[in-house]
């Protein structure tokens, strides 16, 4: 294996119910580079996503992420110790709706603090100072004091990207960052995510081709949980991505083809 790698996975299999979920022989990550993960739904991109992350366990095989290594057996601690070095930015955002944006940003620093003044929300001075800036950089200082749940769509994926700031993560993994936005928000919101990446190795899953260009400078096609191909940006054209979503286009008629763009079912609707 690369030891320069940030991500290294050697014959990774995830299953779920029986069924197998991702299938990857080998893949690899090094330091700095901006990933976009597509395919058709169930192709695996979120089990990828969520096996880096530490949240599921390999069936076999391994990975080695950020230097800890991943597989049936990791410790439960490994895992935790995991999640806290990965800013993540997933579907559901899991931002807590009846408090502020700024109380949600400042949970980025959970995993770094301890004691019981984080839980009663009597953060540090430079905390609060780092998540008011946070929100700056997203745009939505103003914004601070206000409940989550009274904001837009595009304003709470701004806050996730905030609240991931204060982790200051060396990998960040956004999954489809932009679900249900409008064509405008989603640009705004995946323009933020690769300035606040700057300096991390930054992979997302993206069902909206028009995105790739901001959010990536490689392609990860996946295509019924295996790798369908792994590419340069500019080395990936429409019909490549089309072919992806046809289930009677084989890799015999595509070799140098793999499948992996996925729409999401509002992009399909």
């Amino acid at each position: 294996m690369n030891k320069s790698a940030l991500i290294q996975i050697h014959n990774l299999i995830c299953q779920a119910g029986g069924k197998t979920m991702l299938d990857m022989a080998h893949w690899s990550v090094t330091a700095g580079e901006r990933i976009a993960i597509v395919g058709h739904n169930g192709a695996g991109k979120s089990t990828l996503l969520r096996c880096l992350g530490g949240f599921v366990h390999p069936s076999r095989g391994d990975a080695v992420v950020l230097g800890r290594q991943l597989g049936p057996h990791t410790p439960p601690k490994a895992l935790r110790q995991l999640r806290v070095e990965v800013g993540q930015v997933m579907q559901g955002l899991h931002l807590v709706q009846r408090v502020s944006a700024l109380d949600n940003v400042l949970m980025g620093v959970l995993g770094r603090r301890s004691g019981w003044r984080t839980w009663v929300r009597m953060h540090a001075a430079a905390d609060v100072a780092a998540a008011e800036a946070a929100l700056s950089d997203v745009g939505l200082l103003s914004k601070a004091d206000e409940r989550v749940d009274r904001l837009s769509g595009g304003e709470k994926q701004k806050v996730a990207i905030a609240r991931m700031l204060m982790q200051r993560p060396k990998l960040i993994l956004a999954d489809e960052p932009t679900a249900s936005l409008d064509p405008l928000a989603a640009s705004e919101v995946c323009s933020l995510l690769a300035r606040a990446a700057a300096g991390a190795t930054l992979i997302t899953v993206v069902h909206n081709p028009s995105l790739l260009p901001i959010l990536a400078d490689r392609v990860l096609g996946l295509k019924q949980g295996r790798i369908a191909f792994d590419l340069p940006l500019a080395q990936v054209d429409d019909r490549q991505l089309a072919s992806l979503y046809r289930p009677d286009t084989s890799a015999t008629e595509v070799p140098w083809l793999g499948p992996l763009f996925v729409e999401s079912p509002e992009a399909q609707s």
